[in-house]
């Protein structure tokens, strides 16, 4: 039973008098009997609580940035009309900061017998699965002074993915993929293994395409051209340690990974490639493996939206060997992973032979733009100090880089803006120069 804030004015207003005397609610009811008696009927003719029922629908899926809406329908079994305020609670990263009061409680008349919908709007800052908390119902009678309250639990999970901001780059990149496939130029000896067809030869043709034959029987110089090849298999791993934890800009830098993984998934998919993901840190916490081209980046959003980042450090040797296990065959292994020289030194470098004589070996990292703003700040003694330790990062990504170059590995160090076209550009380098 809950005394309503009008009741509790009434009640005040005609108990001043003796407010003094006797200030609990109990003796201003019994100095108040007409109220007592309203409020006694008041609470009679309040709907039940606990015999609605109660659903949901809506959105089960969103990505992070975008609006999502979640249904929920009340049925009144009962004889009496259900006037009430509804609050749907969801986590408080469901909402815009500020908008949770105003998206989650609701009014609503439901006749008796009836049915009614109301429409949570969620707009979620944060990836991961979003649970629905309870439903609290406080149903009034007819004059407002007095409610009844009680809670449903009605489950519905919203699963947050990741934004892929990176999409907007996939136009230029598949333009040049068609460039590497012949389709909008023609290609050149070297950039492929695949015999595409012939063309006359122009000056600045590598000789060594010239078809000698084709040339013989049409008394003009002719051409092979060459297309990468297709059905080649790309691992794209992502490491979920403590390092992909640290934050550049506004975001971990796993999310920066993600969505340069995204990218890389949805070119490669459209050259024909077969593309498998696996996020790794002690134990495998994702895996996505032998998906038809259609299924693979819808797959990839759904196996990262509740990944995050783990406090722990990333173990090498399981990495590698779950790595080993996932493609038995050559292939490209996409690493995405930090450039910090303890981890890189300590675990992988040791393990890298056995990758690179296997395998083609591309490590992606998440470079802070801030540490080049350290880098250049002077004026002060204190932007002094910062531009030697930016100075000084700067210098120790590079010998680490400069470290896995030497053991074959191919490395891209790029801004969380720049790191998604720039492992594009580097898939793509790998393709027309034949090394996949």
């Amino acid at each position: 039973m809950a005394l309503t804030g009008r009741a509790a004015l009434v009640a005040a207003l005609g108990a001043l008098p003796v407010g003094l005397l006797e200030p609990s609610w109990t003796g201003i009811l019994a100095v108040n009997g007409p109220l007592a008696l309203a409020c006694a009927v008041d609470y009679a003719l309040a709907a039940p609580v606990r015999t609605l029922r109660l659903a949901r629908s809506g959105d089960t899926a969103v990505r992070l940035g975008e609006g999502a809406e979640v249904h929920l329908s009340v049925t009144n079994p009962g004889g009496r009309t259900l006037r009430a305020r509804i609050r749907d609670a969801w986590p408080p990263s469901s909402w815009v900061p500020g908008s949770e009061a105003a998206a989650s409680r609701h009014a609503l008349t439901v006749p008796a017998g009836e049915r009614r919908q109301i429409t949570t709007r969620l707009r979620p800052s944060r990836r991961g699965d979003r649970k629905a908390d309870r439903v609290t119902v406080r149903s009034y009678g007819p004059l407002g002074l007095m409610a009844r309250q009680g809670t449903h639990v009605v489950p519905w999970t919203v699963r947050v993915l990741p934004p892929f901001t990176s999409r907007k780059h996939l136009p230029s990149r598949l333009a040049r993929l068609r460039e590497l496939d012949g389709r909008t130029s023609v290609l050149t000896r070297g950039e492929g293994t695949e015999f595409d067809s012939l063309r006359d030869y122009v000056p600045g043709d590598d000789t060594r395409s010239i078809d000698w034959r084709a040339t013989a029987r049409q008394n003009k110089v002719a051409v092979r051209t060459w297309r990468p090849e297709r059905d080649r298999h790309i691992l794209i791993c992502l490491d979920t340690g403590r390092t992909s934890a640290g934050r550049v800009g506004d975001a971990p830098r796993l999310d920066s990974a993600m969505d340069a993984a995204l990218l890389l998934a949805a070119l490669a998919t459209r050259a024909g490639d077969r593309v498998d993901l696996l996020a790794h840190d002690r134990r495998t916490r994702a895996q996505v493996q032998g998906r038809p081209p259609g299924d693979v980046l819808p797959a990839f959003v759904n196996a990262m939206a509740p990944l995050e980042p783990e406090l722990v450090e990333t173990d090498s040797r399981s990495l590698v060997s779950s790595i080993l296990r996932g493609a038995p065959r050559r292939s490209l292994v996409v690493l995405l992973t930090s450039l910090d020289a303890a981890p890189i030194e300590e675990g992988l470098l040791p393990l890298l032979p056995t990758l690179t004589q296997r395998h083609t070996v591309l490590l992606a990292s998440v470079a802070d733009p801030h540490i080049a703003e350290m880098a250049t700040a002077r004026g002060t003694v204190d932007a002094v100090y910062e531009a030697a330790a930016g100075t000084q990062t700067r210098a120790q990504r590079r010998r680490t880089a400069d470290q896995l170059s030497r053991h074959g590995v191919h490395v891209v160090d790029a801004t969380p803006d720049t790191l998604a076209p720039a492992l594009a550009d580097a898939y793509l380098a790998l393709k027309a120069a034949g090394r996949l």
